[in-house]
């Protein structure tokens, strides 16, 4: 891939262009291209002692399309006894719905009062093509076997905070929830898509995902409406 990227006449992708000077930006990872460069200049793999990307490294040596390096960090990961994660989508999309409450506020022993309040309804569905991914999602998410599961590669969640101005009796007798996060001494309430997103973000990098694409907005990832995360 780096041969065919600068050869004559070949025409230079989307993802690495001329910066002048004789210059030119690679759009990839740049601590990985270390260790790409240092196998392209040794002809060995020579990694620091603990190194824990090698599903990054491996992503980046199939991007450019050196062969070599991926043998030699399959066997890496052989030689540790820790196979090589197979290829794997992961989805994440989340929407939100204004709503509207109307609910009357008690003020006295005789006095009631119309009041209204927003709730945001939060809606998401996660696909994901890797079992132990997909189960440690709904683990952190509290989705238990059957309860809120849709089975196959994907479950949807759907959930409320509750605005404080809202009577927790109102918000029951609407059938509203909220959803929580961790575990024992850890739990926190999921109260919208940032700490929604956060939560799909750190698994899906703890099972060696990377992020792929980012909508609508890439500079915004933790307000956005769908990431999508890939595994080579």
């Amino acid at each position: 891939m780096l041969g065919a990227m600068f050869r004559a006449g070949t025409p230079i992708s989307a993802n690495g262009n001329p910066q002048g000077g004789g210059h030119y930006f690679i759009d990839r990872d740049g601590k990985a291209f270390r260790h790409i460069l240092n196998f392209l200049r040794l002809g060995r793999l020579d990694l620091p002692l603990g190194y824990g990307e090698t599903a990054l490294l491996r992503a980046e040596a199939d991007f450019y399309q050196i062969r070599p390096l991926l043998d030699a960090l399959r066997e890496l990961e052989a030689s540790q006894g820790t196979p090589a994660p197979t290829a794997a989508l992961l989805h994440a999309d989340v929407d939100v719905s204004p709503r509207l409450v109307h609910f009357s506020a008690r003020r006295g022993p005789h006095h009631y009062e119309l009041s209204s309040v927003q709730v945001d309804t939060f809606r998401a569905n996660l696909f994901c093509t890797d079992p132990e991914c997909l189960a440690a999602m709904q683990a952190r998410f509290g989705v238990a076997s059957g309860d809120r599961a849709e089975g196959g590669p994907h479950f949807h969640l759907e959930w409320a905070p509750r605005p404080t101005e809202l009577p927790e009796a109102e918000y029951e007798r609407l059938g509203l929830q909220p959803l929580w996060t961790g575990g024992p001494g850890e739990r926190r309430q999921v109260v919208g898509t940032p700490s929604f997103l956060e939560e799909v973000l750190r698994v899906a990098l703890e099972h060696g995902f990377r992020l792929d694409s980012v909508f609508p907005d890439p500079e915004d990832l933790l307000n956005s409406r769908s990431l999508r995360f890939v595994r080579h």
